[in-house]
């Protein structure tokens, strides 16, 4: 499989963009099978340049993030790379990961510092463990065999209290670490992003920053999704999506639409990849694509 560093350095100007897709371990083997039978199948046919497996909070899906990354690639010949969280573990028990990953072929890692267990509360460093984010990245870089990711926040981390331009400059050092590229939260302003960008690149960041674009299922959805990641929904944008009340049909219809113009405004403005939190569904993934006219 791919090295995900290669996929970026190999994409030809003007060609279509890398598209990514990401997914997450199913909680029950019913949720499995459809991942396995139905999403996959069905994304695939877009063919997607790699695709990206969550790490549960708490690493609690430690071995199904492994286990469904590398049947991601043995079964569907897909690039995959596995979500690696610092939660919960000493720095003995994070190199067992990564070793573990080597031996099942996965090559590519997204290094993340991760959420605390249930989703909430202060991030509390395992003794033994990592505190930050870039002492996994540089941990890895140092182990050797990863094309290695990292997050990055158009609106500043949730946590980091100095405001967004600190975080940006904490990103950079991130990437100097070892990071090969920067997947970015979900955002629905695009002018944060470019904001986000444009202090990266003045800071030198020469590495591929990929935004991450979640299609809006329903109004609850996203501001349940938003208020525990700190991203911000739009004033217009909460009116529009309040007035389709129960609606979720209607919602979704516009969070596809939503999406489209924002990934053409990202498009006319030069980025050049795109990571599609999917939540193990097709439709509004697909639907997006082939507006673009990036599906295959």
């Amino acid at each position: 499989m791919q090295l995900i560093r290669d996929i970026h350095a190999a994409r030809q100007p003007g060609g279509r963009p890398v598209i990514s897709f990401e997914f997450f371990p199913p909680k029950t083997e019913e949720g499995e099978r459809a991942l396995f039978e139905k999403t996959l199948p069905a994304l695939k046919l877009l063919e997607p340049d790699f695709c990206s497996v969550t790490y549960g909070a708490g690493g609690s899906t430690r071995e199904k993030t492994l286990g469904i990354t590398e049947r991601i690639q043995r079964d569907h010949g897909l690039t995959a790379m596995a979500h690696l969280t610092c939660v919960n573990a000493t720095q003995e028990q994070i190199r067992e990961v990564a070793m573990d990953a080597q031996r099942r072929g996965i090559r590519n890692i997204l290094a993340l510092r991760g959420d605390p267990p249930g989703g909430a509360g202060e991030f509390k460093k395992t003794e033994g463990g990592f505190e930050y984010s870039f002492e996994l990245v540089k941990f890895l870089r140092e182990m050797g065999g990863f094309s290695i990711g990292t997050a990055g926040f158009p609106e500043g981390h949730v946590a980091c209290k100095e405001g967004r331009q600190v975080d940006w400059q904490r990103l950079k050092a991130k990437i100097d670490c070892g990071a090969d590229f920067v997947v970015t939260q979900l955002f629905f302003e695009n002018k944060d992003f470019f904001e986000f960008r444009d202090c990266l690149t003045k800071l030198g960041v020469t590495v591929p920053i990929c935004p991450g674009i979640l299609p809006i299922l329903s109004g609850g959805q996203i501001k349940r999704f938003t208020a525990l990641c700190g991203a911000t929904l739009p004033g217009e944008l909460v009116a529009k999506l309040d007035s389709f009340g129960d609606d979720e049909a209607g919602a979704t219809e516009f969070g596809i639409e939503y999406a489209t113009r924002q990934c053409q405004e990202l498009l006319k403005a030069g980025v050049s990849s795109f990571h599609f939190y999917t939540l193990n569904k097709t439709h509004s993934t697909s639907r997006i694509l082939r507006n673009l006219g990036w599906a295959r």
